[in-house]
């Protein structure tokens, strides 16, 4: 891949506007990249001494959290001589269905290449339980065409039979994502948005192997979700857009870095800001925004113990909702009242954090992630070394690390094989009791996993240990939380253009097609305050791309006819089940097609009269609006649901033209 950046130009001649970033993480410093690109002035200020967030490594030292379980004055002398071993608050993937962070690294220079080269494919995905052998998933299937022909009822069957759960419940699983990936964008956000999980997919009424695995195994591993709580239109749409990547041609349905995240992403990317004039102040601590006459005016900005303000003509504010909340005022609030609502977001976060056992022997356990579905603490890991091929391990520490096994924990309230939740462990505790679940998850194949070849291990420092009263059960805090969609916050959420001119939001809580707390949404939600911006100062660069997530454009039929039974009131139809075969037919006649004029179009054309038999006088039908169902919500700050489903509509379904189903849009 060309190392040359792609520039989208400066923008109109001038004094360069200034732009004054509150936030050095993901999103802050993809709003840098996008703003400098295009000649702004920019100013970033962040509060941790390492850039990039969540996303970044941290130096696991002797002394600084790196922990062993018995070691002396000399050992841990030797412990220092090498470099800092890499440490991280989670281990980082890149599913591929990310498309706007991928872009951004792009252009970031890397050794004659780019930081997107440093991306490498998983191959396989194991899931592990208590007592029992584990068995591997393949994170993709041959990319040959007559693979078109496995369908989503094929592909959710042979996950229920490797994963222990019943025909009849994996069938009846893939009808509820069936239903999911047929309805229209108006009722995903209308309807879906206000169910659980749980009673979405009819948990109660099934299988206790089905209820593990579909129900909390993934809202656990994926978001850190309760299924009784998280959003059904979050989880249906981020699970399917996985199942798209194992079932479709195209990019690898998941990437990791191939090193620390530092090494290879970071450091680069905040050389290559800095080099276009960023000016990034690390250990930035934002204490106020000032707001006078109807803008922003400035930021109290704690920089080496003294306060002072910055000023800037346009202010992003890139904090993750549980900081940004704390700095809105009752005068900011006279300017965007919705912003209220980021406070009652902060009732919705959950501790997702890692930890990292480093081994003196590797323990490759999968050539990608590791799903550990028994775990109380619903873990999931990833086994760095196969990965990090140019980084000599035993360059690090004492040198006698030869493996890390990076590790998830998303379940910090359960009670694990101890009898304790992790958020009340010390984190001597949480270390044991992680790597107890994790051997009894997987050393039923054998000594995977062996306490002589433990070295050391390392807890993201977030966690912090609140014990100070013997009296007072224990409470740890949790520095970075991360925010879950649960029911019916979708109304909560901010756009990433206030209502103040100069003030604009980029942080993972923004709407955004993504709609995840994730370094994807970081990234999409800054290219929206980004073109907000460029729109605010009438400048005529070229705004950022924004891509909605991907579903196979055959489908556009289906979500047509949905579209006509929601806006008439009416309930998701079981009848576009009859749909499923015709779908079937085009991906083989896709497939099979003979090379020649227009031999694309004859499946489609198949698929147009399937869908015409069931529609009817689909012109005629579509081109009368209905009125949506009746919503609960009231007036004020977030009762715009509808708007956001006519929004979401204009963004999507794009194909609905070119297939001609509705006669006119």
């Amino acid at each position: 891949m060309s190392a040359v950046p792609r520039s989208p130009g400066p923008a109109r001649s001038g004094s360069p506007k200034r732009v004054v970033i509150l936030g050095g993480g993901v999103a802050g410093m993809s709003a840098a990249h996008e703003l400098v690109e295009r000649g702004f002035d920019v100013e970033v200020y962040e509060r941790k001494a390492i850039p990039g967030g969540k996303a970044r490594s941290i130096d696991a030292v002797a002394g600084g959290g790196l922990m062993t379980a018995r070691a002396s004055g000399a050992q841990l002398r030797a412990l220092a001589a090498g470099a800092p071993l890499p440490g991280e608050h989670g281990f980082r993937f890149f599913p591929g269905f990310y498309r706007h962070v991928v872009d951004t690294m792009e252009r970031i220079p890397y050794k004659g290449d780019t930081v997107a080269d440093n991306l490498v494919d998983t191959t396989e995905l194991k899931v592990a339980s208590f007592d029992r052998p584990s068995y591997t998933l393949p994170s993709e299937f041959p990319r040959t065409t007559g693979d078109l022909k496995i369908d989503l009822f094929a592909a959710i069957s042979a996950i229920s039979g490797q994963t222990g759960v019943a025909l009849d419940d994996g069938l009846f699983f893939a009808t509820k994502m069936w239903e999911l990936l047929t309805s229209c964008s108006e009722r995903r956000i209308v309807e879906y948005e206000r169910i659980n999980w749980w009673d979405f997919i009819d948990a109660d009424s099934r299988s206790p192997a089905y209820q593990k695995v579909f129900g909390n195994g993934i809202t656990r591993s994926l978001v850190a979700a309760k299924a009784r709580r998280a959003s059904t239109k979050t989880i249906g749409d981020i699970f399917m857009q996985l199942i798209f990547e194992i079932l479709l041609p195209g990019v690898a349905a998941d990437r990791l870095l191939n090193g620390p995240t530092n090494d290879v992403w970071m450091n680069p990317w905040l050389d290559y800001l800095c080099k276009r004039g960023v000016r990034y102040h690390r250990n930035a601590d934002v204490r106020a925004i000032r707001f006078e006459r109807g803008l922003v005016r400035g930021a109290s900005v704690a920089v080496g113990g003294a306060v002072r303000e910055v000023t800037g003509d346009y202010f992003i504010g890139a904090m993750p909702v549980e900081r940004m909340a704390e700095l809105v005022s009752p005068e900011l609030l006279t300017g965007d009242p919705s912003l209220v609502n980021l406070q009652a977001l902060t009732e919705y976060v959950e501790w997702m954090n890692g930890i990292q056992f480093y081994l003196t022997e590797d323990a490759p356990i999968a050539k990608g992630h590791a799903i550990y579905v028994d775990s109380p603490w619903a873990l999931t890991s990833v086994s760095q070394a196969q990965f990090w091929t140019d980084f000599d391990l035993t360059k690090y520490a004492d040198g006698r690390v030869k493996g890390i096994l990076s590790v998830d924990i998303s379940d910090w309230d359960v009670e694990g094989l101890n009898g304790k939740e992790a958020m009340r462990c010390s984190r001597e505790e949480i270390a044991r009791e992680t790597w107890e679940e994790l051997k009894r998850s997987l050393n039923a194949d054998g000594n995977v996993l062996e306490d002589s070849h433990l070295h050391s291990w390392f807890l993201d420092p977030d966690i912090q240990d609140m014990h100070l009263d013997p009296m007072v059960a224990r409470r740890n805090s949790n520095a970075e939380p991360l925010l879950v969609n649960y029911v019916d916050t979708w109304r909560l959420r901010p756009e990433a253009v206030t209502r103040i001119p100069n003030f604009f939001l980029a942080s993972d809580y923004v709407r955004t097609f993504t709609d995840l707390a994730t370094m994807e949404a970081a990234n999409e939600a800054a290219r929206r305050a980004v073109n907000g911006v460029l729109r605010a100062s009438r400048q005529d660069a070229e705004p950022c791309a924004i891509w909605n997530l991907h579903e196979p454009e055959i489908f556009a039929p289906l979500r047509a006819y949905d579209r006509v039974r929601y806006r008439r009131g009416l309930p998701w139809d079981g009848q576009a089940m009859e749909l499923a075969r015709s779908v079937l037919n085009l991906s083989a006649a896709v497939a099979t097609a003979p090379a020649g004029d227009r031999a694309q179009d004859a499946p489609l054309r198949r698929l147009e009269e399937s869908v015409r038999a069931i529609v009817g006088t689909a012109p005629a039908i579509v081109g009368r609006p209905a009125a949506p169902p009746a919503s609960s919500e009231g007036s004020g700050p977030g009762s715009d649901v509808h708007q956001a489903a006519a929004e979401a509509r204009a963004s999507s379904d794009n194909q609905l033209p070119r297939l001609r189903i509705s006669g006119s849009r």
